[in-house]
């Protein structure tokens, strides 16, 4: 194996016990990078020899006996929406071209306080919205990857580098996770800060991670979790141990409420076979269940704050270069101004009662089971994908992480996302773990070797 192809857990316990250098790893990940991005176009800014440095510092910083972090010469990627002292960001869009700021996002902080290197930004959409980058999707160069974390999935899925770091307002960490095949986690909103971030939508801003496996992404949440006074959604509390509640076996078998979600009829017909597999495969772990009727109006209602919060949080942009702006962000920011003020307020308001509601599901099961998107990644680049089974997770907060385990007509992946009670984070990616090795348990039982088109693996 590669030093490339290593899961970040797997790589940092190698760094850690001596095994393997950081600029070996960092190395391998640029020779794969050189090799494939020409066809894929994760990145929006890699600099080789600056990536090597970090890695050599971070050799030498062992080899002398120094303190080590937890992501210790570990590469990870950042989507081009964080600020990064060492690298531009330009947010996708010709407006802020050649903009370099002086500090990192704090969770980049975060991430190079653990002794990560730095390795490269990733193409993001279009101020993280539906504009689309260059990036295609590594199993299919004529199908989109998702977005708007379109580079990060895909430098993960294509064994560019072990872990990248992106957002979602909507759907854009679980949609492009799918899409391209890699465990996406999209945690509690305000669990990780979103300072350095580019501000689209307070209500709706969450910063998540890219890997290859669910111990990876816990290890990586849990290094950029914490406390931020200059964001006000975080909370000053300890932060939950995700990578080792995420290793535990579980008390009990873990139930799951197969959520059809009112977007249903969007999935496409393999997908809902795919998900009855699942559920029968899960027997008596699994049950279907319904929703509160209210709902129905969460699409519409993140519509609203979403338009809103970005008209507001994009009308410099609006008002003094709006010919840079693409159609779609104009239209969006238009209809924001549209709105009224009695029913944005509304559209926030309903967040906690219907936060409410749902939790009488984790009552009783410990994960909500539904679709990460409506199938495998549709064949054309002018459109990132629908984002329908992300939204009301999204509106709500709740922790979301989608796992790779379904295959479409295509032979292209389809993401199964498990929801978790908000705050419940670890727990979340503990279930989640269990679930995978489960139906790897069941793959390896029935000496499965190949997967069924529309079916579970």
């Amino acid at each position: 194996m590669n030093p490339n192809e290593l899961s970040l857990a797997q790589a940092a316990l190698e760094i850690r016990e001596g095994r393997l250098k950081s600029a070996e790893l960092v190395r391998s990940c640029l020779d794969r990078i050189k090799a494939a991005d020409g066809a894929i176009q994760a990145w929006a800014f890699l600099d080789p020899e600056h990536a090597l440095r970090q890695a050599e510092d971070l050799d030498l910083r062992r080899a002398e006996g120094k303190p080590t972090g937890r992501l210790h010469g570990v590469p990870i990627a950042i989507k081009d929406l964080f600020d990064t002292a060492d690298y531009p960001t330009e947010y996708g869009s010709p407006i802020y071209a050649g903009r370099t700021p002086r500090r990192d996002a704090t969770c980049v902080a975060r991430l190079r306080a653990a002794g990560a290197v730095i390795l490269g930004k990733t193409v993001t959409t279009e101020f993280a919205y539906f504009h689309p980058g260059p990036t295609r999707n590594p199993h299919d160069p004529k199908r989109t990857p998702g977005g708007s974390s379109s580079g990060s999935a895909a430098a993960v899925a294509a064994f560019m580098v072990p872990g990248a770091i992106g957002s979602q307002t909507n759907g854009s960490v679980i949609r492009p996770a799918s899409f391209c095949g890699t465990v996406g986690f999209k945690p509690t909103h305000g669990l990780i800060p979103r300072t350095g971030v580019f501000p689209l939508s307070r209500t709706l801003d969450h910063v998540g991670c890219f890997a290859r496996t669910v111990e990876d992404v816990a290890l990586v949440a849990e290094v950029m979790a914490g406390y931020d006074a200059d964001d006000p959604d975080t909370r000053a509390t300890a932060t939950p141990p995700f990578a080792a509640v995420a290793a535990e076996a579980p008390p009990l078998p873990p139930r799951f409420a197969f959520v059809k979600t009112p977007s249903w009829r969007q999935a496409e017909p393999t997908t809902q076979a795919a998900f009855a597999e699942l559920v029968e495969a899960l027997g008596e772990n699994a049950a279907e269940v319904e929703l509160p009727t209210i709902a129905q109006e969460i699409v519409a209602m993140h519509q609203i704050v979403m338009d809103v919060e970005m008209a507001r949080n994009l009308h410099r942009e609006y008002e003094k270069t709006r010919a840079k702006l693409s159609g779609k962000l104009r239209q969006l920011i238009e209809r924001g101004q549209k709105h009224l003020a009695v029913d944005y307020r509304r559209a926030v308001d309903l967040i906690e009662p219907i936060n409410a509601t749902i939790d009488a599901v984790f009552d009783e099961y410990d994960a909500i089971l539904t679709p990460a998107a409506p199938g495998e990644a549709p064949v054309g680049l002018d459109s990132t994908g629908n984002p329908v089974f992300c939204t009301l997770w999204t509106y709500l907060g709740t922790p979301a992480v989608t796992l790779p385990l379904l295959t479409g007509p295509a032979g292209l992946p389809i993401g199964v996302q498990i929801v978790g009670r908000r705050g419940n984070d670890a727990r979340l990616l503990r279930t989640a773990r269990w679930l995978a090795a489960m139906l790897a348990g069941k793959r390896r039982g029935a000496k499965t070797t190949k997967a069924k088109k529309g079916k579970t693996p």
